[in-house]
């Protein structure tokens, strides 16, 4: 009789315990963001070779057709977390040259990055370390439509994905008890020969569940595939980098 009188009483504090009591070990933090965004490097498609990729904010700001960017983190009490960041943007424009002819060009960039991360407390702030993938989705197209030969247009195409490995540490250190500063980093690669980026700057608590989030991030990619000097050849070796302004919610 002990024995049934202890399980239920054991299975009665389980069931009763309150769920906040669960919910606490969790919190969260859902952030959407804008990117004052450059791009600046190098990209081949097929046998045109070694063409400047440098677009700043104003080009890409008069040629955007879509963008969304966001980030999101949950850390446990235990220290473990994770976190998830999308950047999008759809970039399309064309010129008239003085022959005629018209020259048209579109970018589409995604970058998906999904993140574990151990995070240990420091006296005047907290240690992220992190692993996890860094997805690319690029769709680059250029036209040529040549008023001297009408139905003989130039195009190409290039679909691109890849996925690399990256590891890298987060620095958040209290300046008092509304500013903070950030100051990240990490390295990596699979299928493209090299990824980094960077990001510092500083936050501000607005309130206990918003923060104004203030910083400069880069990121560099250095992939190709393909044979060089063929058609099926394409290389993109650029640095994504730019002011980001962002309001977190935590909740």
């Amino acid at each position: 009789m002990n024995i049934i009188v202890n399980n239920v009483l054991t299975v009665c504090l389980i069931t009763c315990l309150p769920i906040d009591s669960v919910a606490d070990e969790w919190s969260f933090q859902l952030e959407p963001y804008v990117m004052v965004t450059s791009i600046d490097g190098d990209a081949s498609l097929g046998r045109l070779d070694g063409v400047g990729v440098d677009v700043d904010f104003d080009t890409i700001l008069n040629n955007l057709d879509s963008a969304a960017m966001a980030h999101f983190e949950a850390h446990h009490d235990s220290g473990w977390g994770m976190s998830l960041d999308y950047g999008y943007m759809d970039l399309s424009g064309k010129k008239t040259n003085k022959n005629g002819s018209v020259v048209t060009a579109g970018v589409r960039q995604g970058v998906l990055e999904g993140l574990g991360m151990y995070r240990t407390q420091l006296s005047t702030g907290t240690l992220d370390y992190f692993a996890g993938v860094r997805w690319w989705d690029n769709d680059i197209s250029t036209g040529i439509a040549l008023s001297q030969l009408p139905g003989n247009d130039l195009n190409r195409d290039v679909n691109a994905g890849w996925v690399d490995a990256v590891v890298g540490v987060r620095w958040l250190a209290d300046i008092n008890e509304q500013w903070t500063f950030l100051a990240q980093a990490d390295i990596g690669g699979y299928e493209a020969n090299f990824t980094s980026s960077i990001q510092t700057g500083v936050q501000y608590e607005i309130s206990e569940l918003m923060t104004l989030d203030m910083k400069y991030k880069a990121t560099w990619v250095d992939y190709d595939e393909g044979h060089q000097g063929q058609v099926d050849y394409f290389q993109y070796d650029t640095v994504t980098h730019g002011l980001i302004i962002g309001l977190i919610f935590k909740f």
